[in-house]
């Protein structure tokens, strides 16, 4: 084990200190990352980092730190539990992109007008 400094993990996952702290206080990243050293420091493992480079990649794709945590909080997910979450991600952007997409015509359509009317 490899044990690392906060400031080297920020620079490694390209994320702010206290963004990792703050992921710490919301107990997205599990304490089996962490050890305190003798002068009671954080140490991290190197397999934090592939951790947070999956959370970045969640958080991308439309998750919540809520909605982590609650995945993280289900020990061994089964593999068809972890496709019914990501269909439901799936779902829930394509509804989005729906009422994006209507936004965006209305818009349109007011600039259009607003063109077509002469004062």
């Amino acid at each position: 084990m490899i044990s690392m400094k906060i400031s080297d993990v920020s620079k490694m996952v390209d994320l702010p200190i206290s963004t990792l702290r703050y992921y710490e206080k919301k107990g997205i990243i599990p304490e089996t990352y962490m050890v305190r050293d003798e002068n009671n420091y954080r140490a991290y493992d190197e397999q934090i980092i592939p951790f947070i480079m999956s959370l970045k990649s969640l958080l991308s794709a439309g998750f919540s730190i809520h909605e982590i945590k609650d995945i993280l909080s289900r020990k061994e997910l089964a593999r068809e539990q972890q496709l019914e979450i990501i269909e439901e991600k799936m779902n829930e952007i394509e509804q989005l992109q729906k009422k994006l997409d209507d936004a965006k015509h209305f818009l349109q359509d007011s600039l259009q007008s607003a063109e077509d009317c002469t004062w």
